[in-house]
C-alpha cells in the first residue's frame, strides 16, 4: 500500500495538538511530528491550528498530505463538519472547522467527537485491531463511548450514539451527565470522587477519622487520591472502588446484551487499574449478561495509553 501522510488535529478544552503521522497500511501508523499549544479564543485557536499545520508541513518537507482528521469534544455534526457549542469550548458556536481546514490546505478533512475518534484509534491502531464489533469507553473525567459495529464507526442518527454515561443504573447515586445514579456517576473520575466524598462524610459525622482526608477537606478528594489509599491498604478507599467496579459490570452487561460485541476497550482509570477492576467487573458480567453474548466478549484496557488523543485524530483522517 502507498504510504500516506496524514495530519491529526486534536481540539481540547485546555490544549490542542497537531500531529503528523505516516500511514503504511490500514492498521499501521507512525507518529513523526507533533506540536501542542494552549486553547484560547475560538478565532485565535483556529489561526494557531492553521499555523501549526503549516509549520509541521514545512518542517517535514511536505507539500501536501492525504487528509486531515479532527478530534473534538461534542456536540458536533460529523456529517457537515460543524462544531456545535461544546461546553468545554466556549465561543465555538456552529464553527465549520472541516470546511475551514479543507479549504486552507486543499485536502479532504473529517471530524468526530473525541469518544468516537478514540474508538476509531483503538480499532484501527490499538487493542481492537481485527475486530468487527467493538465498543470503546473513555472512563476518564466522564464516561463516553464509541461504537464500531459490523466494521464501521456507528454514530447514530445525529451523532449521539454511544452516550452510555447518561444511562441510569440506580435510582440514587452520584451525579454524572446530569443524572443521579448514572453510568457516568458510578464509573468516572468525577463519580468516584463523589462516592468517596459521601463515604468520608459518613465517617466524619460519626466522629471517625480518614487517613487520606486528615483535615476533613472532602473537596480536596480526587479519584487518584482514593486509588493511592486503596493500594496502600485502606479499606474505605477499597469499598469506593469496589462499588465503581460493580456498577461497571452492570453497565457493561447492558452493553453486551444490546450490541453483542466481541471486545470492549476501556481507557484511562480502568486501564490504569485493570488488575483491580477486572475480576470484580467480570463477576457481575458473568451473573448479569446473556451467557452466549458474555462468552464471546473480551474486556481489555486501551493499548494506546497517553498517546490516544494523537492517534484518535489521525485515525479520523486515516478512515476518510
Amino acid at each position: 500500500m502507498e504510504k500516506r501522510n496524514i495530519i491529526g488535529v486534536d481540539i481540547g478544552g485546555t490544549k490542542c495538538a497537531v500531529t503528523y503521522g505516516l500511514s503504511s497500511g490500514p492498521s499501521e501508523i507512525e507518529i513523526v511530528d507533533k506540536e501542542s499549544f494552549a486553547t484560547t479564543s475560538c478565532a485565535e485557536t483556529i489561526d494557531n491550528i492553521k499555523a501549526a499545520v503549516h509549520r509541521v508541513l514545512d518542517r517535514n518537507g511536505l507539500k501536501e498530505v492525504y487528509s486531515i482528521g479532527i478530534s473534538c469534544g461534542g456536540p458536533l455534526d460529523s456529517a457537515t463538519g460543524v462544531v456545535m457549542s461544546p461546553p468545554n469550548l466556549p465561543g465555538w458556536d456552529n464553527v465549520p472547522i472541516v470546511r475551514i481546514l479543507s479549504e486552507e490546505f486543499g485536502v479532504k478533512a473529517a471530524i468526530h467527537n473525541d469518544a468516537n475518534a478514540c474508538a476509531l484509534a483503538e480499532w484501527t491502531f490499538g487493542a481492537g485491531r481485527g475486530t468487527r464489533n467493538m465498543a470503546f469507553l473513555t472512563f476518564g473525567t466522564g464516561l463516553g463511548a464509541g461504537l464500531i459495529l459490523d466494521g464501521h464507526l456507528y454514530t447514530g442518527t445525529n451523532d449521539n450514539a454511544g452516550e452510555l454515561g447518561h444511562i441510569r443504573l440506580a435510582e440514587f447515586g452520584p451525579v454524572g451527565y446530569g443524572k443521579a445514579g448514572s453510568f457516568e456517576g458510578f464509573c468516572s473520575g468525577s463519580g468516584i470522587r463523589q462516592l468517596a466524598q459521601s463515604a468520608v462524610r459518613e465517617r466524619l459525622q460519626m466522629g471517625m477519622k480518614v487517613s487520606w482526608c486528615p483535615d476533613g477537606d472532602v473537596e480536596a478528594i480526587t479519584a487518584k487520591k482514593v486509588a493511592d489509599a486503596m493500594y496502600a491498604g485502606d479499606s474505605l478507599a477499597r469499598e469506593v472502588y469496589e462499588k465503581s467496579a460493580g456498577y461497571l459490570g452492570i453497565g457493561l452487561s447492558l452493553l453486551i446484551d444490546i450490541i453483542n460485541p466481541e471486545m470492549i476497550v476501556i481507557g484511562s482509570i480502568y486501564a490504569r487499574n485493570e488488575a483491580f477492576f477486572a475480576p470484580l467487573m467480570q463477576k457481575v458480567i458473568d451473573r448479569e449478561a446473556l451467557p452466549l453474548a458474555g462468552k464471546v466478549c473480551r474486556v481489555v484496557p486501551a493499548a494506546l495509553g497517553e498517546s490516544i488523543g494523537d492517534y484518535a485524530a489521525l485515525s479520523v483522517g486515516a478512515n476518510i
